[in-house]
This record gives structure tokens, sequence and C-alpha cells, in this order.
């Protein structure tokens, strides 16, 4: 008898049906086409335990499997379940009715219960546009899957219960999910909070203009001058995620096997913090089953670099092109998988080798042109495409415990999404921009012309400083961000000013 179960593959964020033929005719001897790998192979071992413990019986005659299209290799052992209830429907064990109607996917165990699987939500996304009536997956994705409305989503425990569901017993129940619930309360009390930064004016207000307008930025200054403590509550003053970006992130984090078992929808922005011994294959996704990299994981949220040097040059090299296009395109013989990069990336880092170049009370021990040599790992290029440039000093000791109460990161949100709102109004005609950051350089002339007293401030700063054509842009970009701020249409000489004193590591008196 031949039947046909339905999968799914997943190349990027995106999947793909994949129809799978199983014939059981007289002979002997198992056959499995189709481009699959070696874990797909292996499926046969795996399936034939399962139905044994599970009280089925493997059949005793020829079994021929293809699963099409025959071009698009097949990965992983997620293929198990729909092989194991096509081997059952063909040999007569079980009915083909409702297998029509279901993607059917989930990896077994020897025992025959269903061990989670990567790229659930793409697939649940795909079942809808193909229009199936719904998908049968492991219990823990089966939160994952729910989020997508208009298909059933069943969780089953084992492959005896998944039987008895094409035999037609109600034994299963679609799983629901209230995505109005699941973002209530993102921003709950407790987390990290800027009313717990003492002093750090400068360097707060430097992450609320890279807030409101999605700007890069990095931060220059001595150990435990905080540096790290107020990247970590960047996130906490970003506009919540839409649900167009909640979903975009989590089909990312769900390709790349990121999403716990009680988790449906990301609903915080993502704020990733990799070691500086990452490799850039790590950083930027790919290898020989390419997945995301952390420039991906990190889409619609932050990436954040400490101690920016000590990262490789090959590593921090790779990451220009993504900071431009904001998506990285992976590339092998067989074909090409693009995945979305659109990050703030924040970075850290001392001012040298002992850290103490330019403190005001430590003393700098390194060699002469130990400084230079230091900053010198990171490339000019890469600097360029970093929109705020911010020197962090050490709050004195006596300022500690007398500072005054601080803006909790709660008020300082609403001021980001006011300006954020302003930008989505503008921006509301073009595709692909939502924020300053992303301004190309037709919409800076049309949106970000300085008046007359900024232009004369601009063009000061650009022979005095040597700035690139990149550093003219992001100084207009930063100054279009602070007018925002001030809910001022036009870009003042003030903001021109302020804009340019974020160029911290382009002033003289750095580098040694």
């Amino acid at each position: 008898m031949l039947v046909k179960t339905f999968g799914a593959a997943v190349s990027g964020i995106h999947a793909v049906v994949i129809t799978i033929e199983v014939s059981v005719s007289p002979g002997i001897r198992f056959f499995m086409v189709g481009l699959p790998d070696n874990a797909v192979k292996e499926s046969q071992q795996r399936i034939e335990s399962a139905l044994k413990v599970s009280e089925f019986k493997w059949p005793g005659y020829k079994i021929i499997i293809n699963m099409a299209p025959a071009d698009i290799r097949k990965e992983g052992s997620a293929y198990d379940l729909p092989l194991a209830v096509g081997i059952l429907a063909a040999s007569g064990q079980i009915s083909q009715d409702l297998l029509s109607k279901y993607i059917i996917m989930g990896e077994l165990s020897l025992d025959g219960s269903l061990q989670p699987i990567k790229g659930v939500l793409p697939i649940a996304i795909k079942a809808k546009e193909e229009g199936f009536k719904g998908l049968i997956l492991p219990m823990s994705n089966a939160r994952e899957a729910a989020v997508v409305k208009g298909i059933d989503v069943y969780g089953a425990e084992n492959i005896r219960q998944v039987a008895d569901f094409m035999a037609g017993m109600n034994n299963l129940e679609p799983f629901v999910v209230d995505t109005e619930q699941e973002f209530a309360g993102i921003f709950a009390d407790g987390e990290d909070d800027f009313a717990d930064v003492k002093g750090q004016e400068s360097v707060k207000r430097a992450l609320e203009i890279a807030a409101a307008g999605g700007h890069n930025l990095i931060m220059i200054g001595p150990p435990g001058a905080g540096k790290s403590m107020v990247a970590k509550r960047l996130p906490g003053i970003l506009p919540p995620l839409t649900l167009e970006e909640s979903l975009e992130t989590t089909k990312i984090h769900s390709v790349a096997g990121k999403i716990g078992s009680n988790t449906s929808l990301i609903t915080r922005r993502p704020f990733r913090s990799p070691h500086h011994t990452i490799s850039d294959v790590a950083l930027v996704g790919g290898g020989s089953y390419p997945q995301p990299g952390e420039i991906s994981l990190a889409h619609n949220g932050v990436l954040f670099l400490d101690e920016l040097p000590e990262f490789k040059r090959t590593v921090l090299e790779v990451m220009r092109q993504p900071l431009e296009d904001r998506h990285i395109s992976i590339s092998r013989a067989r074909s090409s998988i693009d995945y979305p990069a659109s990050f703030m990336l924040v970075a850290s880092m001392n001012p040298c080798p002992c850290g103490y170049f330019n403190h005001p009370d430590k003393k700098c021990v390194c060699a002469p042109g130990a400084v230079s040599k230091y900053l010198g790992r990171i490339s000019g290029p890469l600097l360029d495409r970093i929109d705020l440039h911010i020197e962090v000093v050490p709050v004195p000791f006596s300022k500690l415990g007398t500072a005054p109460a601080a803006e909790k990161s709660e008020v300082i949100r609403e001021r980001v999404m006011r300006a954020r709102k302003i930008q989505a109004q503008r921006y509301s005609g073009h595709q692909g921009v939502h924020c300053n950051a992303m301004m190309s350089s037709r919409l800076l002339r049309q949106y970000a012309v300085p008046d007359e007293g900024g232009s004369q401030i601009l063009k000061n700063a650009m022979e005095k400083l040597g700035l690139s054509a990149r550093a003219y842009d992001r100084i207009l970009k930063v100054s279009r961000t602070i007018a925002d701020i001030e809910g001022m249409d036009a870009i003042q000489a003030h903001h021109i000013a302020e804009a340019v004193q974020y160029r911290s590591l382009d002033r003289s008196g750095w580098g040694g």
C-alpha cells in the first residue's frame, strides 16, 4: 500500500513542505531516498524500537520511502514521527484518512515518546499558508506553534497518542495561546532599572538617544566605571516589541532551538552578550548545517560586545556588512540562506591595556604607543559604523551615597517611545525604515537638514576632526534623533553640537 504523510524542512527562517511517500509491498529490505542525511537514515532503528515498545508491528515486507522534493536535503531527527506514522498507515495498522490534513513532525525515542524539535514556528506558519488543518508535534513544542492562529496544534507525548488520534479518538486537545496575555507585564518590576545607576548622567543621555533612534553605541572608560551595568539596562528603555517583530524574532530563536517548552512568543527585546572568544561563524551564523549566529539572535534587540578590542579582528570585520544591510547572507555551494540581523550594537572597551588612560585619578602605566596600538585593534570602518562614542568617567566615591534619585527606566522609555512614534509616522511611506538609524542618504537629505548654524558647526567638525562621509551621515542621524526627543521638526545648532560631541574616538587626545 502507498500512503503519503507531510512534514517540513526549515531553510533559514522559512519552511518548505515535505511530502513523505511510504510504500509497503512484498519483499524484504528498507529503502529511503530523497536526499536524507545520516540522522534521517538512522531513523529506521529508532522507529522500529518505538513501534515494538508501543505494541505495533514492524512490517515484514519491503519498505520504500521517498521524501519529496528530492533536491532539498532533509536534515535532523524531526522526521521520525511522520515516517513512523507513514509506515503504520501503509501497513494497515492505522487509518490514513486524516494524514493529508496535518503536518506531522517529531523525534522518537526508543520507547516511543516524543522529543522536542527545532524550527516549529516557521513550520506552523507554512502549514497555515498551505491550507493544512493543523499540526501534530511533541507536547513541548505545542505552545510555540500555537501562536499561529487559524490552525489546530496538537501536542502528543508518544506515538501511541498520535496513532489513536489518527484512528478517530479525540484524545488530543488543540493547544491555545492568548497572545495578549503573553505580552502582558513584559516590563515587570524587579528588572534592571536605570534608577539604580548613580551618576553617569551623560552616559544615560547617550543611551536614551541610542534607544530613541536605534543607533549603535560604544562606551570607553576604565574598569568599574559602570559600562556593563548601564548596557544591561538598555533593553528596559526600548519600545516593546510589536506582534510582527515578536513573531520574526521568535522564528529565529525557534530555528536555533532557543525556545523553551514554557515559551510561545519572545515578548522582550533580545539582549545577547557573547564572550570575546567567539568565532566569526558563531557571531554571524553558518556552519556545515547553517544556523543563525549571535547577530541574528539579537535581531530587533541589542548585541552587547564587552571588551571590544579583545575580540578577534576577523570576528569584528565580518560585522561590517550586516551593520549596514541589516541582514546576513550565508552562501554554500548548493544554496544561499538569509537571516535577519537588524540589531543595535552596543560595545564597551577600556581606553588602554591597563585601563587607566585619561583617568582623572589613576595614572596609566602603559608603554609609549600602547594606547594607539590597543585602539588600533578596532578598524576605522567599524568605528565609522558606530553612531555614538561616549566616554565613561568613574563616579567619585563621595557621590555614590549622596547622588539624588535617578530617573526610572519607565520614565526614560516613555520619551523613547514618543520619539519612535514620530519616526514611525515620518517613515510610514518608506518600506524597511522604522527609525532614524535606518535612514538612507536620500532620506537624510529630506529629513535631516540642519539650519545655518548647525551646518557651520558640522563643517568645522568635519575639517578639524577629519571625519569621513559616513561619520557625517551618522552625526546627522543622531541630531535628527535628538530633535525628535525634543519634539522639534527642525534640526538646530545645539542638536548638531550635541551629536558631534558623541564622536569621542575621533577627537585628538585619544590614541596616545
